[in-house]
């Protein structure tokens, strides 16, 4: 593994971290090395990380560091996130949702959540005592989400619940998920959109076994399914009928979050690519050796250093919060992109080595093809781009 580590030095030099950054890089690493990747095919076989390793996470510090210390975090900027997300993808694990419930779940809460909904959550998050989801696609419209039928109606003192939800990351071992369910009469497309805080152990809230996915075996992905759950009003997060603009203002960070995991991956890919041909010989001589080999891997250490590139400087726009809408997109569907043909090219150089699933490379190729789905289709974020132009 320390040359595969080795191996990931870029072209140009990064200038995002400091060294307490990489302090804090040095524990994660630890961590899914020691907690995730020996117990990966248990974790495959039962479709879902164990319940105690959110606890294990949260009591390093790994879960909402960025939420504030007063609910439960560390305070610190999204640097963290991104040493989280990058580490999980070195190490070659789809199965922990923990950036999910982290960086896109923690920060609606953090963002839009009355200070009932913060102190009563997110302390419980960062510790791994509750894992959380966020319900958006239903059977049936994918990308669409003006289109969602959810439907939750007001009651007095409560909101009813109905409804189902599909392919829902931490949905399995989810205790707390934000719900999007239509409010008030009619179908008036984004306008009557509301985020709901529903706790996954009430009655009406049920489960379906985790899916049957192609790859990511080890991430809890579920259908959840609402048969009059009961709401208290007081969970509704924002205000009712603000639930598409507050999905809208989180989503350029959700596409990020894919990009640099993606870019993360294109990155270990090469690296574990470069071991192989070095030692594998063909014809009396490493494969390395010969020029189609050199040839293709410094085309794609090139795209995947312009990716990078790309991707660090959106980083720093998110960090001073100035990323475009578009610029999100672009990172998005780009970058996912350039993963899947990475990892095909890396399959290719493997040989039939490169479909055996002890090798690094073919657990990437049956993992990596969800990223241009998921977090809005690529050909979402070209619509999202070409309405800019």
């Amino acid at each position: 593994m320390d040359t595969v580590i080795n191996d990931l030095r870029p072209m140009l030099p990064r200038t995002l971290f400091q060294p307490e950054h990489e302090a804090f890089r040095a524990t994660v690493r630890r961590f899914f090395a020691e907690e995730v990747l020996p117990h990966r095919e248990r974790f495959e076989a039962q479709q879902h990380v164990d319940r105690d390793l959110w606890n294990k996470a949260g009591a390093l510090g790994l879960l909402c560091p960025t939420m504030p210390e007063a609910y439960g975090g560390a305070g610190v900027d999204r640097l963290y996130s991104v040493i989280l997300m990058e580490e999980q993808a070195r190490a070659g694990d789809s199965g922990c949702g923990f950036s999910l419930h982290s960086d896109i779940v923690a920060n609606y809460l953090n963002n839009f959540g009355s200070e009932a909904q913060k102190s009563t959550w997110l302390p419980r998050m960062a510790s791994g005592e509750v894992v959380s989801a966020i319900a958006m696609t239903e059977p049936g419209t994918g990308s669409d989400l003006q289109s969602i039928k959810t439907r939750a109606v007001r009651q007095g003192d409560h909101y009813l619940l109905n409804g189902a939800k599909i392919f829902i990351t931490n949905g399995y071992l989810s205790d707390m998920v934000v719900v999007v369910a239509r409010t008030g009469e009619g179908d008036k497309g984004a306008e009557n959109i509301s985020l709901f805080i529903v706790d996954a152990h009430s009655p009406g809230f049920s489960k379906g076994k985790p899916l049957n996915k192609v790859g990511m075996k080890a991430q809890d992905t579920c259908e959840l399914f609402f048969d009059d759950v009961v709401v208290p009003a007081e969970n509704l997060l924002g205000a009712e009928g603000m639930g598409f603009i507050m999905l809208m203002k989180e989503l350029a960070w959700e596409r990020m979050m894919i990009a640099i995991m993606c870019t993360a991956g294109a990155e270990v890919a090469i690296a574990h690519t470069l071991d192989y041909v070095r030692q594998r010989q063909a014809f009396g001589k490493p494969v390395a050796a010969y020029q189609n080999t050199r040839f293709k891997l410094a085309e794609l250490k090139s795209e995947t250093q312009i990716g990078r590139v790309y991707v660090d400087r959106c980083i720093e726009l998110v960090l001073q919060e100035q990323l475009p809408i578009d610029a999100a997109a672009a990172a998005k569907y780009w970058c996912s992109d350039l993963l899947c043909r990475v990892v095909d090219e890396c399959v290719q150089l493997h040989g039939g080595y490169g479909y055996m699933l002890e090798y690094p490379i073919a657990r990437a190729y049956i993992d990596m093809r969800a990223n241009r789905i998921y977090g809005g289709t690529n050909e979402i974020m070209k619509e999202l781009i070409a309405r800019m132009l």
